[in-house]
């Protein structure tokens, strides 16, 4: 697989030992074009970087060395991980995001990043369950990759999980509550769970696993999906 080199200065100085690598974590750029991304991401006084970037037609940069902290992540938690920054391996797809006219992902794009991520998946032995959104990680802040990345076409190629379509019946419906879909979120490794941001925190999970519903609502659909994946999670 081809990467070409493009330096970006925005990383921590001292380097992480390979065994501290155990998460990827997707964004968009959200800019309005490749130049003004890659210009942002190289830039010293943005003080914002990633590992991979991925352009439109599937070219891969290389904007920071694995071994060293990137900064893509920001605040952010995940299971009993803090500050994802110094565990991850941050990789940010050419998009111009939900402010400048969100697009589809691209067949290029999302077959390289197939790629790419089966690589570092076998590199660092990251496990499905650790490859992440940065919606997933800071919930109140972002909301990228967003409602048009294909996560349950990722998981079909072996890379992230993605539940099965649930089978409800009439007889096992139950009204929803959200104090059990947090704990099912916080099984699952969310953990920006605040009442008073409900809405924002479902949209975002509803962004990955219920494309076609974002709308904020818990639902009995969304609630068990929350359901399915908490059972499946062993995230402490």
């Amino acid at each position: 697989m081809r990467i070409t080199k493009y330096y970006s200065p925005n990383f921590d100085v001292k380097a992480r030992s390979s065994k501290s690598i155990t998460v990827i974590i997707i964004h968009y750029t959200g800019m309005q074009s490749e130049r003004e991304s890659l210009k942002r991401l190289i830039s010293p006084t943005s003080k914002v970087s990633c590992h991979y970037l991925i352009k439109r037609n599937g070219d891969i940069f290389s904007l920071v060395e694995d071994k060293n902290i990137a900064w893509h992540a920001g605040k952010s938690m995940w299971g009993k991980y803090k500050n994802l920054n110094k565990n991850s391996i941050g990789i940010e797809l050419e998009n111009k995001g939900h402010k400048h006219g969100y697009q589809s992902f691209t067949k290029p794009q999302i077959t390289k990043l197939i790629q790419l991520c089966k690589n570092l998946k076998k590199k660092y032995m990251i496990k499905n369950k650790f490859i992440l959104g940065h919606s997933d990680v800071a919930p109140l802040r972002k909301i990228d990759p967003g409602e048009k990345f294909p996560w349950n076409y990722l998981s079909s190629k072996g890379v992230g999980i993605y539940p099965k379509k649930s089978r409800q019946k009439k007889k096992s419906q139950k009204t929803t509550d959200i104090r059990t879909f947090f704990r099912n979120l916080y099984k699952i490794g969310y953990r920006y769970l605040k009442i008073k941001f409900r809405k924002k925190i479902i949209k975002n999970f509803q962004r990955r696993y219920r494309q076609k519903r974002v709308d904020g609502v818990l639902d009995l659909e969304t609630l068990k999906i929350s359901e399915i994946l908490a059972k499946k999670s062993n995230i402490a």
